[in-house]
């Protein structure tokens, strides 16, 4: 049987999420980067174990076209923050891999998320409760 749509509830959630994504963007432009060259430093670091980390990988991750992750590589290869190598076993794929400076841009920040997600995760969880119905435990 179909329930009914709480509006109130998934209004709720879209905003906790919005308010997370609001800190997350200006985090990144407080370091100066851009949120989605945030997100594709993150996306690279955290590809599933056996993942290649590729464009297309990273335009899957991100859920942008090809060229535009293409685009977002060289602008974080120009920044320092990433490298691109060839693939040892197929020297037409190029492998992307973070920079000592990327890789610490992104501890930072990573820390500073985790530091928001201790108060903004429980009123996530909250409102996603809400919207799916699940009980409270």
């Amino acid at each position: 049987m179909a329930r009914g749509i709480d509006y109130t509830a998934l209004a709720d959630f879209r905003y906790q999420i919005r308010l997370f994504l609001n800190f997350s963007e200006q985090a990144a432009r407080n370091e100066g980067i851009e949120p989605q060259q945030h997100q594709a430093l993150l996306a690279i670091k955290g590809l599933p174990h056996g993942t290649s980390p590729t464009i297309g990988a990273l335009a899957e991750r991100l859920q942008i076209h090809h060229h535009s992750a293409v685009e977002l590589g060289n602008r974080l290869e120009s920044k320092g923050l990433i490298e691109r190598r060839r693939s040892a076993l197929d020297g037409r794929v190029a492998l992307l891999r973070l920079t000592s400076t990327g890789e610490k841009l992104l501890r930072k920040l990573s820390a500073s998320h985790h530091e928001e997600l201790e108060t903004a995760g429980p009123r996530l969880l909250g409102a996603l409760k809400k919207v799916t119905g699940a009980r409270k435990t």
